[in-house]
């Protein structure tokens, strides 16, 4: 028995490879065909571990990823790969479109073939899991109650819309051919090896370089906050147990402002790395507002609890502070991922804000 996981060197892709392998033996095949985001090294504590490998490739590969199929007869593919920073996707749609539309539409065709030709027990066993995002559904207002499952679809950028297409992908896949999906949504992500673009790690960064700290508008944009090895836990837990053709909302039931996160950051930072030029918060910077930018997000989590006991382990104020250490404690994986290329990225978003 074996799982195919797509996206397997990204941030929560690699996170839950490693908490896969932490949790059993079954064996994990990891496609990633690491794009920028996409770094081996997070990978390198399974470095010779016989129960762990490592393809480089593309999704939208149709040849490649039959031959892993039939190579690896895996009982499952957990369906990670996308194109996945709203800021890029505003500037550049194209990736997204092809990663996540075409691509997903590739995995799906392919995992469609291989499931046909499985028997009864082995069609029974197959699951295909796609992990998608809680800006499918849009922006919520600030009485709004959390987006539930059965919430209307309403992507408001290129990233959430390419998103939203690969979920009516696989639930037209199941409908129509009966393929074994499930899918999940989950809520912002937060922890180790997470891509210093987004917030969290962006400002950690930064901080730590003596560089503004750079918040969008008025920094009042709330999120729901979710530790990224809980996250990689109720993706078993919905994989060993979730209903067929099912969407479970998954997030940690903290909502949180933008501001809020980086001033919590600062503490933390004036606590275990203090600097010499006073509070961090110094360097908190207003900058112009990205176009089209949601307002709230939230999940309600009641149904994956209800059905599969899942809940998160982590509150905001343990997951943070396990975050802002693991920074702290991993400079050179800083260092590494900081390529002329990812500078030039942040030059070219906020160097004119």
């Amino acid at each position: 028995m074996s799982i195919i996981v797509t996206g397997g060197a990204g941030f929560i892709g690699s996170n839950f490879v490693l908490d896969w392998l932490k949790a059993g033996d079954e064996p994990v095949i990891t496609l990633d065909v690491l794009t920028y985001a996409g770094n081996l090294e997070n990978l390198a504590a399974l470095e010779g571990d016989a129960r762990h490998t490592f393809v480089q490739g593309d999704i939208c590969d149709r040849a490649l990823v039959d031959r892993l199929l039939a190579e690896h007869r895996p009982r499952a593919i957990v369906h990670f790969a996308a194109e996945s920073h709203v800021d890029r996707s505003i500037s550049g749609p194209g990736a997204f479109m092809r990663t996540n539309v075409e691509g997903t539409f590739t995995l799906l065709e392919a995992a469609r073939a291989y499931w046909s030709a499985l028997d009864e027990a082995g069609k029974a066993a197959f699951r295909f899991h796609h992990v998608s995002t809680d800006e499918v559904y849009g922006s919520l207002k600030p009485e709004d109650p959390p987006f539930a499952e059965t919430n209307a679809y309403e992507p408001n950028s290129p990233y959430s819309a390419s998103k939203a297409a690969s979920d009516h992908l696989v639930r037209a896949w199941h409908h129509t051919y009966g393929l074994p999906v499930v899918t999940t949504n989950c809520s912002n992500n937060y922890g180790p090896y997470h891509f210093p673009e987004k917030l969290i790690p962006l400002m950690i960064v930064n901080a730590l370089a003596g560089k503004p700290l750079p918040v969008y508008g008025d920094g009042q944009q709330i999120r729901d906050w979710l530790y990224v090895t809980d996250h990689a836990s109720a993706i078993r837990a919905v994989l060993a147990g979730g209903r067929l053709g099912e969407t479970y909302n998954i997030g940690g039931w903290n909502e949180k402002a933008n501001i809020d996160i980086v001033k919590t950051i600062c503490a933390l930072l004036d606590e275990l790395r203090p600097s010499a030029e006073g509070s961090y918060a110094r360097l908190i910077t207003y900058v112009k507002d990205r176009p089209g930018h949601d307002r709230r997000y939230a999940i309600d989590a009641r149904k994956v609890e209800r059905e599969l006991g899942w809940r998160p382990a982590e509150t905001f104020e343990t997951g943070i502070r396990k975050t802002v250490q693991w920074y702290l404690d991993n400079p050179e994986w800083v260092a590494r991922v900081q390529s002329g290329a990812y500078r030039e990225w942040l030059n070219k978003q906020y160097g004119a804000r």
